[in-house]
């Protein structure tokens, strides 16, 4: 068996698709726009968990292709933002520099791949002529008060020094470097993302995504019913106003707890407590949301001072503790510890009443241990609504609280605002100007994109400030409405801020007058398969939501949902299911692989290691079994393919069971399965070769369709061996006939009384009493006894039933 030449053949039909290539559009063609996540250039370049992405875009593009349909299949550069400066400060080069070398060297690994990307759709962050855009959306939203200046507590990364969204805090720590995240108190630029909370939510109904995704979406955004209830407090005509979800609980609040955060906190204080109130609020400032909420062992401080419960008079004391958060709800909750576990475990720590107002049956349980967390009970201890069923009055008490004049109905979200700003200076200048006169205001849309000045100096500042601030000469300019000297806004958006809308630009990339022409956008978008990886559920797929939506609303395209269809590709990991990284040692490149056993091997071995969807463990000694399977496929057509080899009703049964597998395999996207289902069938075809001396041409060119999508260099060259005189990529998808399917003779077990007593072959469409009869035949030295049923499943089984 010869030993197909790969770097001969890959390199022919690169060459080839270089001077003609086979995804044209033509106009005639329904379009197909499959688009990967784009990569941030990292310095360490592409590993093969990069590669299993794109090699699966690439083969459903390729299939999209074989269908007749013209495919969007572009790529780009997600180049400004944290990763890339932080790269270029541990390197010590200008972030302008390192990102063009890293791209310059993924786009070189990303060709290896041989995927049909139209480069001359090409985007990048960080070219003026795109950011141009990103920077006019902003100044929309800012027309339409979705960007508003806050100054607030946010998340503070010590080491990225920069503010943080609550998304890129993870288990506490910076999702970039790992450090834990403290808080610091910052004017911000916001979004205002909660706007669109509601679409947001119920239009995840019409997506055909992951299950999983829109779960996390739901949860991320986590809308919830309830009342906003007033608490007066003794001695003071101030009020608290607390969120709850359960207001049927109101008679069992025995304690209230504050945010320290909340704009009372500290005036709540008394003599005696004021020193321990005080260390408390700056404790907890230093702490990240995530890790507040996530720890077990629940600390607080009492202030010393008692809320009224509304409902019945009752003096609640009010405490301060770090599990609730001031930008949820009302930064106040009330607490009832008989009916919630957090509650419970506060009250017990600190010797809190604990009152339950709802139980099973109406028995209070004595000496309780644990809270009563059941959804449904009989209310208790709770005066005018004893007797009542707590399902019934959970929906009913928001309106009779407002009827009461103590609260009024609400509904809450646990989304909050984007922070949209960033103390960097590798980011989109945000396009506001600061007049002492006219206040904040925007850039004039002819006067975009305002660049990013060139730097030398372009560390994080660590005050607060991003480094432009210490440019003068471009801090300083003149307000657009007044004329009067005014200042630059000097910090930049975050890395999300192009990632967010860059699927609509690919279609119209050199426009310079728009940011995407409505007659390409009515032709080529949405997208209608997205795929990367599911660690992008939350962030980047809830903001390009949000920008779609928006810019849908203003008329710039008419649809509201950017993807159609989204595909989420598990992680290969190192040994152990460790996640590869350069740090950790274990990268592998797909630079040597690719030398040694081609491009094609490589993408197949990608799709084998295991179903598309899940992680895998990398392991480079099975990739010789798919290089194998290569060259035994290759060999099939050589030896075959200039004999006058005539097809038998066996190939042509075999050639249509093989593309009705392959075919449904595919369309489920079970990818691994695909590749074991062409072994399989190349076995059976090596098998049949060798009783009939070769396969005949139309089942050799079907398989050679079937496969090219997954390894299209060697399709390409089989394709033409076997006579095709236009590129295999410009035929079509094979259909496969139903009838031709069918076997004609079956295998049927023979059995008496269950037991199987012999094996006969028969035709297919053998009638009941033809098939019994053989069967009948066949064990005729068996049959001792008398026979009291005869049983035929089709195709199956004959079963003699005896007595």
């Amino acid at each position: 068996m010869s030993q197909y030449n790969h770097t001969a053949i890959e390199k022919k039909w690169r060459e080839n698709w270089e001077k003609h290539p086979i995804n044209v559009n033509d106009g005639k063609k329904e379009k197909y726009y499959c688009l990967d996540m784009f990569p941030y250039p990292s310095g360490s370049g592409l590993h093969v968990g990069h590669w299993r992405g794109y090699v699966i875009s690439d083969v459903w593009s390729r299939y999209q292709l074989l269908r007749g349909k013209y495919v969007i299949h572009p790529m780009g550069w997600d180049a400004f933002g944290l990763p890339a400066e932080n790269y270029a400060i541990k390197m010590g080069v200008h972030p302008a520099i390192s990102t063009e070398s890293n791209i310059k060297n993924i786009k070189r690994q990303i060709n290896e791949i041989a995927a049909i990307y139209d480069w001359d759709m090409e985007v990048n962050t960080t070219d003026p002529a795109f950011y141009k855009w990103t920077q006019w959306i902003f100044v929309q939203m800012f027309k339409k008060g979705l960007a508003y200046e806050k100054e607030f507590p946010i998340n503070w990364c010590p080491s990225c020094k920069t503010g943080l969204a609550n998304e890129e805090v993870v288990n506490g720590c910076c999702e970039r470097c790992g450090t834990p995240v403290t808080k610091k108190n910052l004017r911000q630029w916001m979004l205002k993302i909660t706007a669109y909370a509601d679409r947001l939510l119920n239009d995840l109904d019409k997506l055909d995504w992951p299950e999983k995704v829109k779960k996390m979406q739901t949860d991320w955004i986590g809308k919830s019913y309830g009342a906003e209830v007033d608490f007066g407090v003794e001695g003071r005509d101030e009020k608290i106003t607390v969120y709850t979800t359960r207001p049927d609980t109101l008679y069992g609040a025995t304690f209230m707890v504050l945010a320290p955060e909340h704009a009372m906190a500290k005036s709540l204080a008394t003599d005696e407590t004021r020193e321990a109130v005080e260390k408390y609020i700056f404790d907890s400032s230093m702490r990240s949301n995530v890790d507040r909420l996530q720890d077990k062992e629940k600390t607080g401080v009492f202030t010393g001072t008692y809320a009224i419960n509304p409902i019945n008079g009752a003096k609640v004391p009010i405490w301060l503790s770090d599990y609730v958060l001031a930008d949820y709800g009302t930064g106040a909750i009330m607490c009832v510890p008989a009916h919630d576990d957090r509650d419970f475990e506060f009250a017990k720590k600190f010797n809190i009443p604990i009152i339950q107002v709802i139980a099973k049956d109406g028995k209070e349980i004595e000496n309780m241990t644990e809270a009563y967390t059941e959804a449904s009970g009989t209310m208790i201890n709770s005066g005018e609504w004893n007797g009542m069923e707590s399902s019934v009055l959970k929906k009913e008490a928001p309106e009779m609280i407002e009827k009461r004049g103590i609260g009024h109905k609400r509904v809450n979200y646990k989304l909050r605002d984007w922070v949209f700003s960033r103390q960097r200076y590798w980011g989109e200048p945000i396009p506001i100007v600061h007049c002492p006169k006219c206040g904040n205001v925007p850039v004039p849309e002819d006067q975009l994109p305002l660049k990013l000045p060139e730097v030398e100096s372009y560390q994080p500042t660590g005050t607060g400030e991003s480094p432009l601030a210490a440019i003068d000469e471009w801090v300083n300019t003149t307000c657009p409405c007044c004329g009067a000297p005014a200042k630059r806004e000097t910090n930049t958006m975050p890395q999300w801020a192009g990632s967010s809308w860059y699927f609509l630009r690919y279609v119209d990339n050199k426009n310079d007058k728009e940011l995407v022409s409505r007659e390409k956008a009515d032709k080529y978008l949405p997208v209608d398969m997205y795929i990367g990886g599911v660690e992008h559920a939350v962030l980047h797929l809830l903001y390009s939501r949000f920008y779609t939506k928006f810019l849908c609303d203003i008329g710039v395209i008419d649809f509201d949902e950017p993807f159609k269809k989204l595909f989420n590709q598990g992680m290969i990991t190192g040994k152990n299911g460790i996640k590869m990284s350069k740090s950790k040692g274990n990268v592998v490149s797909p630079d040597d692989l690719v030398r040694d056993y081609g491009c094609d091997s490589l993408r197949l071995y990608e799709l084998f290691v295991g179903p598309p969807e899940l992680d895998a463990e990398w392991d480079d000694r099975g990739i010789e079994g798919v290089s194998r399977f290569l060259n035994r496929f290759y060999n099939l057509v050589m030896t075959s393919k200039d004999k006058d080899i005539k097809e038998t009703k066996e190939m042509v049964k075999l050639r249509h069971k093989l593309v009705f597998d392959i075919e449904q395999r595919f369309e489920q996207f079970s990818l691994n399965t695909v590749i074991s289902g062409f072994m399989e069938y190349n076995n059976k075809l090596i098998d049949l070769a060798k009783k009939e001396g070769g396969i005949d041409k139309e089942t050799l060119k079907t398989f050679t369709i079937l496969l090219a999508p997954f390894a299209p260099h060697l399709g390409e060259e089989l394709w033409q061996e076997l006579g095709g005189t236009d590129s295999v990529f410009h035929a079509s998808w094979p259909e496969c006939d139903a009838e031709k399917m069918k076997d004609d003779e079956k295998e049927v077990a023979v059995q008496i009384n269950g037991r199987v007593r012999a094996t006969i072959t028969v035709p297919a469409d053998i009638s009941k009493e033809d098939a019994i009869a053989a069967g009948k035949e066949a064990i005729k030295d068996k049959l001792t006894g008398n026979i009291v049923k005869e049983i035929y499943v089709p195709g199956r089984i004959v079963n003699i039933v005896m007595k």
